[in-house]
């Protein structure tokens, strides 16, 4: 007999995908990480160091997923530009995704930082230049095929984004939308067991 529903089947992986100038060791990273550790084993979670372009970790997150969604249930969790790198991932492969204060026009923002960047975080020194602003507008995905698959967790006091775009950019989405906070999200240790749960993973 065939399984009528192969991936119910399947392991779960958790897909972290971090934002601009941070790391797969950044706080909320490692959060889930943590919390799958002790609470949910069964989950793999992978939280890889992105390359600094966008082309190049686009490339990067398609060859990850090519590797597992064979043999895994894929799901994600985005940060910033790792949400607007979510998005893009759901176009693709219409996984589920946790959007954490992302980054909604990312190539607007990101104009103001040609020239020479240092990761905080792993010091590597890379110089962003237009055609990369270019590269960023090419994965952007016009409207979500299915606002279903996410869940925004958005704070609006963030002070890197305008939080009003991602509440318009994810329209009929689930949303948590906070007064205060800031970019990084503050109290994020909250919500790891009900990100799992909204993943179905």
């Amino acid at each position: 007999m065939f399984d009528s529903n192969p991936q119910a089947t399947k392991p779960s992986l958790l897909l972290y995908i971090h934002g601009f100038n941070s790391s797969s060791r950044s706080h909320k990273a490692n959060v889930m990480i943590d919390y799958c550790a002790e609470h949910r084993a069964d989950i793999k979670v992978i939280a890889p160091q992105l390359p600094s372009f966008p082309q190049q970790a686009a490339l990067y997150l398609q060859q990850l997923v090519e590797q597992y969604k064979d043999h895994y249930r894929i799901a994600l969790v985005g940060s910033s530009l790792g949400g607007y790198l979510s998005t893009w991932l759901n176009s693709h492969y219409g996984f589920k995704a946790v959007v954490v204060n992302p980054a909604v026009k990312p190539y607007e923002l990101l104009a103001d930082y040609l020239g020479e960047q240092v990761n905080p975080y792993t010091d590597e020194r890379y110089v962003l230049e237009t055609q990369h602003i270019d590269e960023l507008k090419a994965l952007e995905v016009a409207a979500l095929a299915k606002p279903s698959d996410f869940w925004l967790l958005q704070q609006m006091e963030d002070e890197v984004l305008d939080y009003r775009q991602a509440v318009e950019k994810y329209q009929g989405a689930t949303q948590t939308v906070e007064e205060g906070g800031d970019h990084s999200f503050v109290d994020f240790e909250r919500f790891p067991q009900q990100i799992i749960t909204f993943l179905n993973l």
